[in-house]
């Protein structure tokens, strides 16, 4: 049976450990959307790719459609594709981290608990 003050390290490992769960479902869903916008722009590239030069390009604004210049369209694109593969590698970097904290929590509730 574990002592009082065991006790209160477990529990606030297990609180610990909760809360790197949900930081880490959080990031997850964060760059499942930032990957789903990279897509996105991937494609739009792409389709940029196969337009004629003198093909005309329109912008969605709320429920109006806009004629863009296609140099424009073509560089907002390559600048969204540009941060999001920022965003990416930061989320990255978050996530080794947060697998990391919920290994060594772990393992030192398990060295707590025996």
């Amino acid at each position: 049976m574990a002592t009082p003050e065991q006790q209160k390290q477990l529990q606030a490992l297990s609180d610990e450990y909760t809360t790197l769960q949900n930081e880490l479902q959080t990031t997850v869903a964060a760059r499942q959307k930032l990957e789903s916008q990279q897509q996105e722009n991937k494609g739009v590239k792409s389709e940029f790719a196969n337009l004629d030069d003198d093909a005309n390009i329109y912008k969605l604004v709320g429920p109006i459609l806009l004629k863009q210049d296609a140099t424009e369209a073509k560089s907002t694109v390559d600048g969204r594709l540009e941060f999001i593969d920022k965003e990416m590698s930061v989320f990255v970097t978050v996530l080794i981290d947060a697998f990391s904290l919920t290994n060594r929590s772990n393992r030192i509730e398990k060295q707590i608990s025996t």
